[in-house]
Order: structure tokens, then sequence, then C-alpha cells
């Protein structure tokens, strides 16, 4: 499934209308969006469309059909979605279900990182909100921050992007915007103008909620626009952070996170011929086990691959491997 480029095609067409309709040349500003699917008016997680099929594109972007790759040799069955998207060449090299709204469990942090880098300043310093801890449901991946920490924006990407701190994200978010509430709403803006039509938030750290889903393609969208900047790089490709901070008392706190991706932890076996850079992971009962991740194959072309709704973690990596192993070839 090739990337194209559907401005070269529907630029004399659009032009001959606006000239019929108008009497004017100029066309509106289409940059960085496109419409691609259809969305619920009350963004419940619902089945999207098979033939939902893009109509106005951004340039440089993979586009994919709506029909599955063949899986000869794959275990696909292994996940309920899946995407294998080369960088450099612009194709959709494999395809499962990439259109299908899922629930993205920490794969969410991606955007919350993208975000962070976006508007804040690396060196601006964090206090954590009693809200920001309380308001998380037990159980849930924390980095270990506490209510009146002051730690720097630096750090807490770090504690959000390795360990994946649910604490992390929610202090992220209301040092950004103010609130959770209102960054939800500028991680929408923000999916919105990178064409990731088919997503909606509602938090910064992707605990479930009906109202908060994307899709395998989304997350390759928000994902290709996070790569570009060398410090997201950076973090998602950290094995291990030694933080310092403050307590609220003023007392030093020193604490090391160590990155949840099964590949760079050494859980997992790299795939043959294939440098993982980094990525995301992401796990709740809702989700399944979830992950994203930037590789090089050995000519060193860059892939980006999701795969959503993983059966278990060792059947995720499982399939993750296939999938790089197999569609990431020259």
């Amino acid at each position: 499934m090739k990337c194209t480029n559907k401005y070269k095609i529907l630029l004399p067409v659009l032009i001959l209308a606006l000239l019929l309709l108008t009497g004017c040349t100029q066309r509106s500003d289409v940059a960085e969006a496109y419409q691609l699917y259809e969305t619920s008016d009350n963004y419940a997680l619902t089945e999207s469309s098979a033939s939902a099929a893009p109509e106005l594109l951004a340039e440089n972007l993979c586009v994919g059909g709506t029909e599955n790759s063949a899986t000869d040799g794959i275990d696909a069955a292994f996940a309920q979605s899946a995407g294998v998207f080369s960088v450099e060449d612009e194709v959709v090299t494999y395809a499962q279900n990439i259109y299908q709204r899922m629930y993205p469990a920490s794969t969410t942090k991606i955007l919350t990182a993208y975000i962070a880098l976006k508007y804040g300043n690396l060196d601006d310093v964090i206090t954590v909100s009693n809200e920001a801890i309380t308001s998380l449901m037990s159980g849930s991946s924390i980095c270990g921050l506490k209510p009146g920490d002051s730690l720097t924006l630096d750090q807490a990407l770090y504690g959000l992007m390795l360990c994946s701190g649910n604490d992390a994200a929610n202090a992220i978010a209301e040092h950004i915007s103010g609130s959770v509430e209102k960054f939800a709403e500028l991680m929408n803006q923000e999916a919105a103008a990178l064409g990731a039509s088919q997503s909606h938030f509602v938090n910064a750290h992707g605990l479930p909620d009906e109202n908060h889903y994307t899709t395998a393609y989304d997350l390759y969208l928000i994902f290709n626009a996070a790569v570009q900047n060398d410090h997201f790089v950076k973090l998602i490709s950290t094995k291990k952070y030694d933080a310092s901070y403050m307590d609220a008392s003023g007392a030093p706190v020193n604490v090391t996170w160590f990155n949840t991706n099964g590949y760079l932890k050494g859980t997992f076996s790299m795939p043959e011929n294939v440098t993982v850079i980094g990525g995301k992971t992401g796990t709740t009962e809702a989700a399944g086990s979830c992950l994203v991740l930037y590789s090089k194959n050995s000519s060193g072309k860059p892939y980006i691959s999701v795969v959503l709704k993983g059966n278990s973690k060792r059947e995720l990596y499982t399939l993750m491997t296939e999938l790089l192993t197999n569609f990431s070839k020259e």
C-alpha cells in the first residue's frame, strides 16, 4: 500500500471547482490535516466502517487501503490490530485492522510527551499537586511521585515514558494546561492537527474510559510526528534514568526509573537484522497488551510498528518480532 500525495491528483480539480464557484484560485488551508473517518457524535468506542477511505491527505504520510494484509507466517490472531509503516518509503507494509477503534492504554503517553515537548521547556519546574496523585486508580502504573514533589519537566518526561508513570502524566498535564481536562482538550486539538481524526482522548495517561480511544493508524500519525523531535527519541531509547529531585519538605529524592520496553530490557530478543530504537508500551484489561515501536532495518531505514490488544505480553512481542522480521525488509 503505497503512500501517495493526493494534492497532485486533487489540485487541478480543486482549482477548477474554485474558479467555477468563486472566481478565485486561493485554496483552503489544509496543511497537516485531512478527513479520514466519520467520527462518532458521542465518541463511544464503536467499530468504524471498513469502507472509510482517505479523501484529503497530508504530504509524506503512509496511506493504506481498507483491506488487511496477507498473514502467511504471521500469528495475526495474537492481537486485534497491527500495522507496520515504512517512514522513508511512505508505505504501509502490513495492515491488520489499522482503522479500527481501539483502547490505547499507556501508548496515550506518546501524545502527552509530544505536547509537553512542543509547549513546555525541559527546565521548567513542576510541583506535583495532590489531585495529580489521588485521582489515580489504585494499582495503576506510577513512577512514585508524591504531592509537593518538585522536579523538572524533563525528569517528569522520563518518569512518563520509561516506567509509564500515570502520576507523571497528570503532573505534566496540569503543568502544561492547568488541569487534566484542559490538557485533554489540547490533546484532541493536536491529534486532529496531525490527522488522527479517529481518536479521542480524555486523560493524559490512558487509563480506561469509553470516550478514550484511537486506532493503529492514528498512533502511527502521532508517533511519526513525535519521533521528529530528537529529545523524544532520546526518551524512548533510554534504558534507565537516575532522577534526583526534591520532596515537599525540600529533602532530596533519588530514584532510578527503568524502561518497560521488553526489547530494551532484554526480556525479549530483538528481531533479526532489526535495531529497536525505542517506543511505548501499554497494558490494561480493556486494551490488552499494546506496543508502538521505532526501529531501523539492516540498511538503516526507519519503521514505525504498532500492535494493539495483544492477547498477552508474550504473544504481543512474538507478533511484533514476526512483523518486523517480515515487513521491514528492503
